[in-house]
C-alpha cells in the first residue's frame, strides 16, 4: 500500500518445471525429505545436470494416483470392496 492506494502486484509466474525448492513448498514437505523421495523414485522427479526438477504435471498425476490409493480408488473412481 503506497499513500493508501493499495497495489496490484502480478502473481509469480507458475512454470512447469520445478526446482527442489519450489516443489518442496509445493508438495508441503522439506527440502531433505523431498530430496530422499526423488533419489528413491518415489516421486516423479529428474536431473538437469547434478539438480533434481520436477514436473509439475507428473507431480500433479503422481498426486492423484497416490490419493486415490489412500482413498481405496480403483482406476475408474469405484471404491473397492
Amino acid at each position: 500500500m503506497v499513500d493508501g492506494v493499495l497495489q496490484f502486484v502480478p502473481p509469480k509466474e507458475v512454470r512447469e518445471v520445478m526446482d527442489v525448492f519450489e516443489a518442496s513448498a509445493y508438495l508441503g514437505v522439506s527440502t531433505d525429505t523431498l530430496y530422499q523421495y526423488a533419489k528413491i523414485g518415489f516421486v516423479p522427479a529428474f536431473k538437469l545436470g547434478n539438480r533434481w526438477r520436477f514436473k509439475r504435471s507428473l507431480v500433479d498425476r503422481w498426486m492423484e494416483a497416490q490419493s486415490d490409493k489412500s482413498m481405496g480408488r480403483v482406476g475408474n473412481g469405484n471404491i473397492q470392496d
